[in-house]
């Protein structure tokens, strides 16, 4: 049966490193017999540029019929002049929204062969391997009343509203005891109960879910303090779940200690495992066009693609030990080399299809 998979490159490096992907999705169908009908379309500020909206409507269809998405990076300096509905972040936003894409998962997984790369010492990163779900469709970037309004004293006031409800909550935690039991069966919670209403509903929600899986081991850790251990000890996690916003922050945070966002994959599901797959960095438009980025995390990136929602976890497991071989080979590309050891975009892309290849 024949997959049918969205590809959206977007803007900045978008294009150049979902290109490299493109090979290895290519190779799969050519030496390995995964069949896939690849089409492309424009979001983004390429979404504007093409139909005057950051979400076209044929970007939308085709991504409504998909049975995956992969998705490249957006925005860019000429498109923070628009109207705040028509920057590119706002197709992704509405993207995820439209499709119900609301279990974010970050995994963040060090590569023994770039330890020395963390900002941290070797022996706390050393056999890092935990997975952050986000919530992805909720809370503060999606709540109800928000704006800048001015006061009567003419003074502006900006105000968002942080709202969940508990059907969010529930499905949420139930993807994070889901993930958690496959892997060691610990999650952790983050939130703000101490100061946050939201929060204590929260944490409320996922201890009664959490209680329908005799497997798991739930802990909960304020916000703060979570960011705090995950830069003093983070191997004490295994799976962490929280809100939108908490989510973004932690993910970020343990993206650095990896050696380099560049790194890192990340999925977006719906309830039915549909999801849209895309490098947690951004479009990075002051090296687009310029052979510097990384593509490995668009390249992981379709990995997951392959065991979440086309159920290929051997084709997954393969790219996986591809990208490990091409770092066995001492290939970087800039933002995780040492001066003047860097290989340009297109090469390291090339390396991953030649050690995929190598497999057959």
């Amino acid at each position: 049966m024949s997959a049918r998979i969205a590809v959206l490159p977007g803007d900045g490096i978008g294009p150049e490193i979902v290109a490299e992907a493109g090979k290895v999705l290519a190779c799969l169908q050519q030496d390995f017999g995964l069949v896939a009908e690849i089409e492309q379309a424009a979001v983004g500020g390429a979404g504007y540029d093409a139909a005057g909206d950051p979400l076209p409507e044929a970007t939308l269809a085709l991504c409504r019929e998909a049975d995956a998405i992969l998705f490249g990076a957006i925005g860019g300096p000429a498109y923070d002049g628009l109207e705040r509905e028509l920057r590119p972040e706002k197709g992704l936003l509405r993207l995820r929204s439209e499709l119900g894409l609301f279990s974010n998962l970050r995994p963040a997984i060090l590569y023994p062969q770039l330890a020395e790369a963390s900002s941290l010492k070797r022996e706390l990163v050393a056999g890092l391997d935990l997975m952050i779900v986000r919530e992805l469709t909720g809370g503060i970037y999606f709540g109800q009343p928000r704006g800048i309004r001015e006061l009567d004293s003419g003074e502006r006031e900006g105000f968002n509203t942080l709202v969940y409800a508990e059907h969010e909550i529930e499905r949420i935690a139930r993807s994070a005891c889901e993930i958690a039991m496959l892997r060691e069966g610990k999650l952790c919670s983050v939130d703000k109960a101490n100061v946050l209403e939201v929060s204590e509903l929260w944490r409320e929600v996922v201890s009664a879910v959490a209680a329908d899986y005799p497997g798991i081991e739930l802990s909960h850790l304020y916000v703060d303090n979570a960011s705090m251990q995950l830069v003093r000890a983070p191997k004490q996690f295994d799976v962490m779940v929280t809100s939108n916003m908490f989510g973004d922050i932690l993910s970020d945070t343990a993206a650095m200690l990896t050696g380099s966002i560049g790194m890192l994959p990340s999925a977006s599901l719906d309830a039915d495992g549909k999801g849209m797959y895309e490098p947690i960095h951004g479009s990075a438009p002051d090296i687009a066009g310029e052979g510097l980025a990384n593509p490995l995390a668009t390249i992981l990136s379709l990995a997951m693609l392959m065991r979440y929602s086309l159920g290929q976890g051997e084709l997954a497991q393969r790219i996986e030990a591809a990208v490990g071989q091409v770092l066995d080979q001492g290939l970087r590309t800039a933002d995780i080399a040492a001066a003047g050891e860097a290989v340009a975009t297109a090469v390291m892309g090339d390396a991953v299809v030649a050690a995929l290849r190598a497999q057959t």
